[in-house]
């Protein structure tokens, strides 16, 4: 006996049902039969129990992977989905490389509605007709078969780019800097502008907020010529002497060319008694190898010294290796995954750590500090399958100290740029203090390449934005100048 109505007209046989082989336990399509309990014939409950195989109960579906009610995604894959601390549901590892799909991995296209090689039509598509926009591609990022362990030392990172094929954030073109060109730009106006603030008696802060944060480093070159040219002194001078603190250092840093602000930063972490490794750790790991290649040919002309030697100099072991590599400036650059050679890569790392008894340093080096960041993607998720472990959760287990935060912020880098800096900018403010030269350093450095994407991903991990933040914890004409830049 069948409901009326039930299923409703139209809907079409459910792919894959009933079994093969088993056609005979099951209903023929189109007939549904009352349930025992159903309310008409005499009490009872619909749905029936789980045990009567009603879908997404227990016992039906068929094989193919109908979802169980409430939506899919939902409820995470067998074996649990990966979870990462404050990035947002939904926001996890991408769709693998070469778009194949890992066993319990669902793609639906974007008429369907369920995962596996049999999907399940769902009238109209996704709920409200369209896919989710959060996935591209129709590629849904629930990784079943990674098994991740937190990271100690990295307590919110997680990749939040969902292609594995994409290059690295600061390499693309969908990056974006708080700080643009000014339109209309006119340098002599701007440095009657400054000189005006710092003429006579007290200075103009907000006047010299209003220029500086909203020109681009090369515009403010051109404005220190301009003064120097007008006025026959030095812009930094005059500025030096009418600030002071981290307004200062600030100031400084958005008027110091690029390149130079990198070198001048290296110099300044091993100037001295004892060594700021993070600092050069931040500079050396992230950069492009021609932005490292500017910075030691800079470093030279500016100080007269030669960075591999004091980095040499200054640090010792496995660090001092892995510095030395990454000053070379000669990582691969090519943005084509070679997805065999992340196989390979993958299982050359486990076997060089958690394969072993003891951590064959060299071999880590030598493929973090060689291979692309698009290819070092790739090979995070190869080895994930290769070791049923996070390659950074490795890396935390064989390595301690710097050559470990050296090792983790080229992975992270690989993964998603703008987290790295995200929590950097967090720790820089968290808790008692402020680390200033941090703080000023990231703002500085990324405020023309990748500001926007870091600003965005802040948000996501921590629940709070970055303009928030830096309001809490800075103070007067500093704070006024952070937040412009920040676009806040």
């Amino acid at each position: 006996m069948s409901y009326p109505g039930y299923p409703p007209t139209g809907y079409p046989p459910f792919p894959g049902y009933p079994p093969a082989g088993q056609e005979s336990s099951f209903p023929p399509p189109g007939q549904y039969p009352y349930p025992s309990g159903f309310p008409s014939m005499g009490g009872g409950t619909y749905p029936p129990a789980p045990s009567s195989g009603y879908p997404g109960a227990g016992g039906y579906p068929a094989p193919g992977g109908y979802p169980a009610p409430g939506g899919y995604p939902g409820a995470p894959p067998p074996g649990g989905a990966p979870s990462y601390p404050g990035v947002p549901p939904g926001q996890g590892f991408g769709a693998p490389p070469g778009g194949a799909a890992f066993s319990g991995y669902p793609q639906p296209p974007s008429q369907s509605y369920g995962g596996g090689p049999t999907q399940i039509p769902l009238p109209g598509g996704f709920p409200g007709g369209q896919m989710p926009s959060q996935y591209p591609g129709g590629q849904v990022p629930y990784p079943s078969q990674i098994n991740t362990e937190s990271f100690p030392s990295y307590p919110v990172f997680s990749p939040v780019s969902l292609d594995f094929n994409s290059e690295p954030a600061a390499m693309t073109q969908g990056t974006q800097g708080t700080i643009r060109p000014a339109a209309n730009f006119d340098a002599m106006r701007d440095a009657e502008i400054l000189r005006k603030a710092m003429k006579g008696f007290g200075t103009d802060e907000q006047a010299i907020v209003d220029v500086v944060a909203n020109r681009s480093n090369d515009q403010r070159q051109k404005i220190k010529a301009a003064f120097k040219t007008m006025y026959g002194k030095d812009l930094i001078k005059d500025l030096k002497s009418e600030l002071s603190g981290n307004m200062e250092e600030l100031i400084l840093a958005l008027f110091m060319p690029s390149t130079y602000y990198d070198a001048w930063s290296l110099r300044n972490a091993m100037k001295g008694a004892g060594t700021q490794e993070r600092v050069l750790i931040e500079i050396l790991c992230t950069r492009t190898n021609q932005e490292i290649r500017e910075i030691v040919r800079c470093y030279q002309s500016e100080f007269g010294r030669d960075l591999e030697k004091d980095i040499r100099s200054d640090t010792s072991g496995h660090f001092e290796r892995l510095l030395v590599s990454m000053c070379q400036g000669n990582r691969d650059e090519n943005q084509n995954v070679n997805h065999q050679l992340a196989q390979e890569d993958a299982q050359r790392l486990y076997q060089a750590g958690e394969g072993r008894l003891g951590t064959d340093e060299s071999c880590f080096n030598m493929i973090l500090a060689t291979r692309s960041f698009p290819q070092l993607k790739a090979t995070v998720e190869a080895y994930s399958r290769v070791a049923n472990r996070d390659l950074l959760s490795s890396v935390a287990r064989e390595f301690s100290g710097n050559v470990e935060s050296g090792l983790k912020a080229i992975l992270q880098c690989a993964l998603n740029r703008p987290a790295f800096f995200a929590e950097r900018l967090y720790y820089s403010m968290k808790g008692a203090g402020t680390d200033d030269s941090t703080l000023v350093r990231i703002v500085v450095t990324r405020s023309e390449i990748d500001l926007v994407q870091i600003k965005q991903t802040f948000s996501q991990m921590y629940q709070k934005t970055l303009g928030t933040m830096i309001a809490s914890d800075t103070s007067g004409d500093y704070r006024k100048l952070l937040l412009a830049i920040v676009g806040q």
